[in-house]
Order: C-alpha cells, then sequence, then structure tokens
C-alpha cells in the first residue's frame, strides 16, 4: 500500500528498508518469514510486555552516580483531569545513545508540584521509578488537587533539577468557565526544519495544545539534520535510517524531544496528543502495513512504536500498550464549555479503497462497511455526544473530514487515505452528531501540512444543504519545508470545494478561543522552517457563533 505523490499532499517519500525478523526481534530469530500469527503473538508477549515481571528485578541505580545531566529532554504534562494531572520526563544523560546514557537500572525520582514557579507554595511531593524497561521514563499521576488552577511542577534525581514546568487541571465538570483557548499541532518531521513555531508557541497564552498526529517521523535523518543543514554538529549514523526496532523509535523520540522549542512549549502548557501514521509508518491501516510485508511482522513493529509513543508521551495508565494494541481514543471535559473526544483513526480503519493515493471513488470506497475508527470507537462517540452537556464538542482527530474534491469538474479524484476514502463511516458519524442533538461541533485535523478552514455540510454535493459544524485543519510544524500561503493548487481546490473558507500552505499552529457565544480561530504561520528564528504572524482570523454553525472570516 503506497501512497501514490499527489498535488494536494507532500510525497510521503519512497521505502527502501527491507523490514526483517532480524531487524524487528534481535538475533536468533533472523527468518524473513517464519511468523504465524500463534508466534508473532508469542513473541510479543515475551519481547514487549515486560515491565511487570522485568521492572522488579532491574537493580536500582544509586542516583548520585549519574555524573550527567539525566533531563536532556526536558518535562511535559498531560491529559489535564479536574483533579489530577500528569507529569512526564525520561532521565536520558546521553540522549543519543542507545540506553540513553543509563545501564539497565532503576531510577528513584521525586517530584514537586507547587503554586508558584519558585517552590516556595508546594502542593504535593512524591516519587516515581524510572524504570529501564520503559525506556527511564517517568510518570506522577498527582490527585487531589484544586480544579481549574495553574501548577507548577519538577523533578529532581541524584544532584541533578530538572526545568522547571507548568501545567494546568481542568475546570470542575459543573464549572462554566468563560472561555478556553487551545492551540492545535501537528507534523513535526524533524529533517524537514526547526521547530521555530514551538518558541513562539510557548509564549502564547493557551490553556492546552493538541497535538494532532505525527509527532515523529521514521524516515531517515542524516548526519546534518536534513533541512537544518547543521555545520556545528554531526548526527550519529543510527539516525540515518527508518525506525524499525523498539530501539530506534526510542532514539528517534529522544531526537525530536531534545529539541529546545519543543521542549519549551512541554514545559509551558499541558499537551494532549493523539497519534496518526508516522509515528509507526507511512499510512498505514490497522493491520496492514504500507508495502508488502506479512501481517504478523507489522505488528511486531506496530508494538515496538506505540509502547515507545507511550514511553515518550504524558499519557495515563489506561493507555499503556499491550504488545501492538493501546487504548487511545478518551474522552476529556472542561467544565460545562467543552467535551473533547480524542479519536484514533489509524488502528482500527480499513484498508485504504484501491491502493491508496488521490482515486475516483466508486463501490470499493463506498462500501457501507468500510470504517475509518472501528465499531467500537464510532458507538463510543456517538454514545459520547448523547451524553454530552457542552456548549462546544470539539473532536481532535487525524485526517481531513469535510469532502475535498481536487478539481471542480466531473472528473474529481479523492484521497483515499481521509474520510473521503470512507464516505459511509462518515456519514455515520454525522448523523450521530446530528440525531445527539450536538449544536456545536467542531473538528480539530491535521496530516496535510496546510490550513484549511471548512464548513461541514449535511450534503458536500449541494453547497446550499444545512451546515453542521466546522473543521479546523491546522498546517505542520515543519513537514513540508517552508510551504508557500497560496500553493500551486489553492485557486482550483477552493473552486471545487464551496465549503472550504481558508486555505494557507504555510508552517505554524492553530489557535481557538471557545467562548459561551462563540469561538474564535487564528491560524498562525512562520515565513520559514528551514531558517530558524522566523517571526510568526496570523494569516486568517475566523468566527463561528454557538447555535449557528459556519466560519465567518474576522
Amino acid at each position: 500500500m503506497t501512497a501514490a505523490p499527489n498535488i494536494l499532499t507532500p510525497d510521503h517519500g519512497s521505502r527502501s528498508t527491507e523490514l526483517t525478523a532480524a531487524r524487528l526481534l534481535g538475533p536468533g530469530l533472523a527468518r524473513r518469514r517464519f511468523l504465524t500469527a500463534t508466534g508473532a503473538a508469542a513473541a510479543l508477549a515475551f519481547t514487549m510486555n515486560l515491565p511487570a515481571a522485568g521492572a522488579a528485578s532491574a537493580a536500582e541505580l544509586d542516583a548520585r552516580r549519574i555524573a550527567e545531566d539525566p533531563f536532556t529532554l526536558g518535562v511535559a504534562s498531560g491529559d489535564p483531569l479536574p483533579g489530577s494531572v500528569l507529569l512526564w520526563t525520561r532521565l536520558a544523560p546521553r540522549p543519543y545513545e542507545p540506553g540513553g546514557g543509563l545501564p539497565a537500572s532503576r531510577v528513584e525520582v521525586d517530584w514537586e508540584l507547587a503554586h508558584d514557579e519558585r517552590f516556595r507554595r508546594v502542593v504535593q511531593r512524591g516519587s516515581a521509578t524510572a524504570h529501564p524497561e520503559f525506556a527511564h521514563s517517568v510518570r506522577a499521576d498527582v490527585q487531589g488537587l484544586e480544579a481549574g488552577r495553574t501548577f507548577y511542577y519538577r523533578f529532581r534525581t541524584g544532584a541533578w533539577t530538572s526545568p522547571v514546568g507548568r501545567t494546568r487541571t481542568a475546570p470542575a465538570e459543573t464549572a462554566a468557565p468563560g472561555s478556553l483557548t487551545l492551540a492545535a499541532v501537528s507534523c513535526q518531521a524533524y529533517h524537514d526544519g526547526y521547530f521555530t513555531a514551538y518558541h513562539h508557541l510557548a509564549r502564547e497564552d493557551v490553556d492546552v495544545v493538541l497535538h494532532l498526529g505525527d509527532y515523529l517521523y521514521e524516515y531517515a535523518v542524516s548526519a546534518t539534520g536534513g533541512a537544518r543543514d547543521y555545520t556545528d554538529r554531526t548526527l550519529p549514523a543510527h539516525f540515518n535510517r527508518e525506525t524499525i526496532t523498539l530501539e530506534d523509535y526510542r532514539l528517534r523520540y529522544a531526537l525530536y524531544k531534545s529539541d529546545p522549542d519543543l521542549c519549551a512549549a512541554h514545559a509551558a502548557h499541558p499537551f494532549v496528543v493523539t497519534w496518526d501514521d508516522h509515528e509507526t509508518e507511512n499510512n498505514y491501516a490497522g493491520g496492514t502495513p504500507e508495502n508488502d510485508l506479512p501481517p504478523e511482522e507489522f505488528l511486531l513493529r506496530r508494538a515496538a512504536a506505540y509502547r515507545a509513543y507511550w514511553e515518550n508521551q504524558p499519557l495515563r495508565t489506561p493507555q499503556q500498550p499491550s504488545g501492538p494494541d493501546m487504548r487511545l481514543y478518551r474522552r476529556l471535559t472542561f467544565g460545562r464549555l467543552a467535551q473533547f473526544d480524542i479519536l484514533d483513526t489509524r488502528q482500527y480503519r480499513s484498508d485504504q479503497a484501491y491502493g491508496d493515493g488521490w482515486r475516483t471513488p466508486g463501490p470499493e470506497s463506498e462500501d457501507p462497511a468500510r470504517t475509518m475508527t472501528g465499531a467500537a470507537q464510532e458507538r463510543w462517540l456517538i454514545d459520547g455526544w448523547r451524553a454530552s452537556q457542552a456548549t462546544w464538542n470539539v473532536v481532535p482527530q487525524q485526517v481531513v473530514l469535510a469532502q475535498r474534491r481536487d478539481v471542480p469538474t466531473d472528473a474529481f479524484k479523492l484521497s483515499m487515505d481521509s474520510w473521503d476514502g470512507y464516505p459511509a463511516s462518515r456519514q455515520r458519524i454525522l448523523a450521530g452528531a446530528e440525531s445527539a442533538g450536538i449544536d456545536n461541533l467542531m473538528v480539530l485535523t491535521g496530516d496535510v501540512h496546510v490550513s484549511y478552514a471548512f464548513d461541514l455540510k449535511k450534503d458536500f454535493a449541494d453547497p446550499a444543504s444545512r451546515t453542521i459544524g466546522t473543521e479546523i485543519v491546522t498546517t505542520s510544524i515543519t513537514s513540508g519545508k517552508n510551504g508557500s500561503d497560496q500553493p500551486a493548487n489553492w485557486d482550483t481546490l477552493t473552486r471545487a470545494n464551496p465549503h472550504l473558507k481558508h486555505y494557507n500552505g504555510r508552517r505554524g499552529y492553530t489557535l481557538v478561543t471557545l467562548g459561551a457565544k462563540e469561538a474564535r480561530v487564528d491560524f498562525r504561520t512562520v515565513a520559514a522552517v528551514t531558517t530558524p528564528g522566523a517571526p510568526v504572524a496570523t494569516a486568517a482570523s475566523f468566527v463561528t457563533e454557538a447555535g449557528d454553525p459556519g466560519l465567518r472570516p474576522v
């Protein structure tokens, strides 16, 4: 399943790496196609589910022996609840080395949470264990906190103290906050440029950052950092290959998370994350890999990718993976103002129709049995809408939901990787929102390396049909390199899709401020990412009124 290059989305590249059982499972298990489904499951149980037993057997390292700063990957917080925050860090004194420069021993780490950044008014203290089986990642689920408050946190081990992070608890479930400001981000290919957008985002006044996927890319990163074109440093050779093994993925996260701008954004704001494809492999669908590979071998790779994702993100224990499976879809609320239903459109989807790419829709793509979310997640979403008491129902997810024709003629093609390749699944979702009485539906999307603003129509073929929600597509942090304000197909695409209200091809992020009466959207862009230090500007702004869906320019 190879994504064909097209004029609407960047070419994701070609693959030359041969996936082998030897690389997936290590020496001694080197036969290319020896795995049966049963054998794969047994291998996964042995190699991927170690922590409970393995952690207990690891010796403890005296933290006083750590001679270099272990907090090179910064700190993070995530998934804020009314009375709880989840704090994260990972110990890696030498982040570009396998094992992060630490022995295979557990390390005790202390944490503090305070009302002030100088820690004069400490709220809670505690300790957590950094297990080698989890790449010495640390998470502390701090309970019993006051809702709707800002806190500061830090970690200590041995002689070392981490940077200070700032986080927030969510408002109480019955609270009616006057506003909530979120930032939406996606697609941050390290080799395509500098994370300048994160430098600016760290300074924005936002309550939470929603990462919509492609936190990292599996593709090789050259010794000079690709488009970053380093002249003062050289990256180790093991980055110059595609990620396949668990150690590959761990090292790639270390490369990304050592970036100072990404560290600053994580330290400044709590993140809510969901993945897309590149955290594992380009355009995979459920258990189906991009290229011709036995599915049981791909599940081994998926297990490694999912485990590394959980290790390196501020996620709670219910999201801990079991082999190649990880329950990432989940629900968060911010009082009665907003409900967030975070989707996973990769793990449960049907394979892309017609071999993927941009294709003429037909019986294969329009088969009612095809699903983007899987039946269980679809029911969970619609049932959650029926029970929702929120003014705004926000759906952070990965790929474009609105119809997106490539030309304004009857000979149009659609992306088989987006919801256009799963129209029956899309119709069930939108009909579910309508039947649940959801007045203020807002879908947040990433993936395509441009920013869009769509009105979601009851019938996309009829521009006069009722608008039932809005879709805000945030551009990439770096993927696609610098981009342009008006990509080459700007005129064609806007004429082909009258429900498309905004289209910009620069890099950046999107701010959304939800209020009781309206929501405001600001598309923030930087002029360049292949050179550092570009300023940020607002490319366009829109509002949509509560109870009257549809986007109006400001």
